[in-house]
This record gives structure tokens, sequence and C-alpha cells, in this order.
């Protein structure tokens, strides 16, 4: 079985992620899906933003929640990347995209494509967020009996078991993707502000990361989304998983090790910011390719990520 490779935040180790290029690029590398985040601005808008602030990835600073559609729109939110921006991935003002704005390039794609929606909490606007996200779908014609939008196929992600539990109703178990990660004291070390805090910060984590894992072992989502790392450390957990049906969707493999070893316990699924550098991989055999690969793509630090090199996911965020 060969996995499919669905872009993080699309090809965000060539073009800053979630932007237009990134996503372009993504399609254009033959990526099986598109993965993003969605966060709401304070008009209520839904905009495709992995943290919870614009420090990293724009000139700007401050929460999202805090700045309008108009605000963000005026923000440069690509070059703090070190890639030109080619002019057919369109200008650098259209880079911010809006969640309608990915709906269309998904459904432009005019081929049979994955989408996976990733809700970020905690959110200042409660599940407003997942209601404004599933009437954004219906608005452009998504089916929840089937999870179609034509031929994107949607699922909901999140860290936050209470937000699947929200979806749940609507989209149903098939569609919903519990994300687990191995250990929380990195997040909660940096969102804390003080001891207490930090105990308080840790214990919700923890409590989440339980729940998502009750929600995989119950059936009340059928895919589950692993960090690499959760795989390598709970195999065994992760194979009685993959034994009751449940379907893998793991995040970030970037390093052909990786790919090679999640290949080898049959992932169905890879979420990576390299999908063309995967797919190569994958086509020439996980193993075969893991050396030439790794050597021109694989092994360098990249600023793109830079929290994940560090071990920082922001929010738990995959």
């Amino acid at each position: 079985m060969t996995p499919l490779v669905i872009a993080h935040r699309g090809a965000s180790a060539d073009y800053a992620e979630h932007t237009r290029a990134a996503y372009l690029h993504a399609l254009a590398v033959g990526a099986d899906g598109l993965e993003c985040d969605v966060r709401l601005t304070r008009d209520r808008e839904l905009v495709c933003w992995h943290d919870p602030t614009v420090d990293r990835c724009s000139d700007g600073s401050g929460p999202i929640a805090e700045h309008t559609l108009a605000q963000l729109r005026r923000l440069d939110v690509h070059s703090w990347h070190p890639a030109s921006l080619p002019a057919v991935y369109g200008r650098a003002r259209d880079q911010l995209l809006r969640f309608a704005d990915l709906l269309e390039i998904a459904a432009a794609a005019g081929r049979p494509l994955r989408l996976a929606v990733e809700l970020k909490h905690p959110s200042p606007f409660g599940h407003e967020l997942e209601e404004r996200v599933l009437a954004e779908l219906v608005a452009h014609g998504w089916d929840p009996e089937t999870g179609m939008l034509g031929a994107v196929q949607v699922s909901f992600m999140s860290f936050d078991p209470g937000s699947l539990r929200h979806l749940a109703p609507m989209a149903g178990p098939d569609a919903l993707c519990a994300l687990v990660d191995v250990d929380p004291e990195p997040a909660a070390s940096r969102l804390a502000r003080g001891p207490v805090t930090r105990v308080a910060v840790r214990a919700a984590m923890q409590q989440a990361l339980a729940g998502c894992e009750a929600l995989v072992w119950g059936g009340g989502t059928q895919l589950a989304g692993p960090s690499v790392a959760y795989v390598r450390r709970h195999l065994a957990d992760v194979k009685a998983w993959t034994a009751a049906g449940r379907r893998l969707r793991v995040w970030t493999p970037d390093l052909p090790e990786d790919v090679a070893f999640l290949v080898s316990h049959g992932v169905h699924e890879l979420t990576t910011n390299r999908p063309g550098a995967v797919r190569q991989q994958l086509a020439a055999g996980a193993d075969g390719a893991a050396a030439s690969v790794g050597v021109r793509q694989g092994r360098q630090s990249s600023p793109v990520h830079r929290e994940h090199a560090a071990g920082l996911h922001p929010l738990r965020g995959v």
C-alpha cells in the first residue's frame, strides 16, 4: 500500500506556509491532499493560519483574533520565507488565504483530493469556529452525508476532543481525525506564566491528549493523527488502532528515514512539509530513495518550520 501524501500547510518547505503559493505548488507537485489550520479574525472571517498570533509568519504582530481580515490582507505574509514568489502563484498581496479561497483552490484542481482541516483551539470564539467552518463548507456545496465537496473529500482534525465531539453530529466519525502527540511539556512551558499556571496548562493538555486517545480507541473518530514521535514511542498502540480499522494520518514526516519507517508499518497518509520530495521517495521505493532524497532535501535544517526544528509546536500545532 502506498500512502497518500498530504501537503502540510501546503508545500510549506518551498513557500511560506498557508499561502496561495504553498498550496498551488503542492498541487503542482502532485500532492494527494492539502492540510490547513483555520482561525477566526476579529470580524469573524475564517483564515488559513497556524499560530494564534501573526508574529512568526508576517511583518505584523499581535493575535489573529484582534485583526480584521482587511488588516491581515495588508500584512506581508511571504517575505519571511527565503523563496522568491513566482508570478504564476499570484501577487504578494494575494497570498493570505481565507478558508473560502482554499476551498476554491482545491475544487479548481479538478481531481480527487483530500482536504484536512484543523480546528485551532483554544479559540477566543469557542465553537463558533466549528460552526463557521461547517457553514462555509455547506455554502460551497459540501455534502455532510458523503463528506465530499465535488471531488474533494473533507475531514476535520483537532487536538481538542471537545472540538471533534462538537463536529460529530454533522460530520460523523469517518470524517474526524483525533490529533495526538507524545509530550505536552514543551508547549506547557511556553504557554505558562508561572509555576502554578504551568501545572494547570500541563494538566489541561494531558487531559486533551487522553481525550483524543479515547476517541480513537472508542471509534469516535475513524482517523488517528499521531506525530512521527508518537508512532515511534507507541507503536503497539498504533498497530492496534490499525487492526481495529482506524486510518492513520501521521505528521510531519519530512526526513526520508521517517517516511520509510511509516511506510513499513502501513501508515495510510503522510502529512508532510515536503510533498514533492516525499512523492519522489515513494515512487522510487521508500527505502531505496531515502539516502539520495535525504542528501538533497531532508537533512538540512529549514528556516521554514523552525518551530518544528526546535521541538516547538505552537498550541500543539500540527
